[in-house]
């Protein structure tokens, strides 16, 4: 019953093998937001990657976001930036034109967030150019030598830290979502790749031995609820909490 969560999966999902209309990709960003919001990524960037910027009394940064989707937690970000008194300056990454045309549709109250167009794999910035680069559930989409390849990516562009958070692949997880969370999903997608999101995604160990491949400085991996996996590389003088 069990041997399914040994190994990840790498089948790909229907993202990533463009089976899908316009139509249902539309209606995916839509209640992707409210499944991440409902799920509680907002809350684990807040325990995570802000509150280090928190500790570390940084009053203005650059934060660039891996795969961003429609800049949800950009948006979070940088309103936790405004109540906080510090100053903001947001990127969202998406290699989707559409998604990364959502980011500033979707971000129009925050000039502070802009959205470029770009290759993971290549990000288009010289090194150190953002004080923070973070990447949310897009991490398992890749093998494990691209996701390697996209984390040493990340440190090459972040002069402090990185921040990655992923899915945490279990069974609680696995089975809560295929009974009582898709009772509330109507979008295809996210119907038939979220049960094998999970299954794509990482073991604690899993992820550390990704994050020793890509020589990550002073990397962490730790456990959060509900079912998530976060990931901190920083550099030496980042002041960041481990």
């Amino acid at each position: 019953m069990f041997e399914k969560f040994r190994h990840r999966s790498y089948e790909l999902e229907n993202l990533d093998k463009g089976t899908y209309t316009p139509e249902e990709y539309e209606g995916c960003i839509v209640e992707l937001q409210r499944v991440n919001e409902w799920l509680g990524d907002a809350k684990v960037l807040h325990e995570t990657l802000l509150a280090d910027i928190d500790r570390a009394n940084v009053q203005e940064f650059s934060l660039l976001d891996v795969g961003a989707g429609s800049g949800e937690l950009l948006r979070v970000a940088a309103r936790w930036a405004r109540q906080t008194n510090r100053r903001a300056f947001c990127v969202g990454l998406e290699l989707n034109a559409r998604s990364a045309k959502a980011i500033l549709e979707e971000s129009a109250e925050y000039p502070e967030i802009s959205s470029v167009q770009a290759d993971g794999f290549k990000l288009p910035f010289a090194d150190g150019a953002f004080d923070y680069v973070m990447q949310s559930l897009t991490l398992h989409h890749f093998d494990d030598q691209g996701a390697v390849e996209i984390l040493r990516e990340m440190t090459r562009v972040a002069a402090r830290a990185i921040c990655t958070i992923d899915l945490h692949r279990n069974p609680v997880a696995y089975y809560f979502y295929t009974t009582v969370a898709r009772l509330f999903l109507h979008n295809r997608l996210l119907r038939e790749d979220g049960a094998l999101s999970i299954l794509r995604s990482f073991k604690l160990e899993e992820l550390e031995e990704l994050g020793r491949r890509a020589n990550l400085p002073n990397l962490k991996v730790e456990k959060h609820f509900p079912s998530r996996l976060v990931l901190k590389a920083a550099y030496s003088d980042a002041s960041i909490q481990f």
